[in-house]
């Protein structure tokens, strides 16, 4: 019983397709276009925001260097000015 429904299933049509069927058939080959091509635009995005995310860690890191300096100095003139 379980046999003969999925070969009724998996069977090829004997009636030919009508034009729904075509309409159907094009739609879907668009969408899959148009997935592929927000796939490719997805994979892109994030290609860009692993580049700003690492143009930002260089920026902090660059921030903090400056912070750094800025407070060894304050600290020299600090001492400087109390001796």
């Amino acid at each position: 019983m379980i046999r003969r429904a999925f070969k009724w299933f998996f069977a090829p049509s004997k009636k030919p397709m009508a034009q729904t069927d075509w309409t159907v058939i094009c739609r879907v080959a668009e969408l899959e276009e148009k997935y592929l091509g927000l796939m490719m635009d997805v994979k892109r995005l994030e290609e860009e925001n692993i580049e700003t995310t690492n143009t930002l860690y260089e920026i902090m890191h660059s921030i903090e260097g400056v912070d750094t300096r800025i407070d060894i100095l304050v600290e020299h003139c600090r001492t400087e000015k109390n001796v």
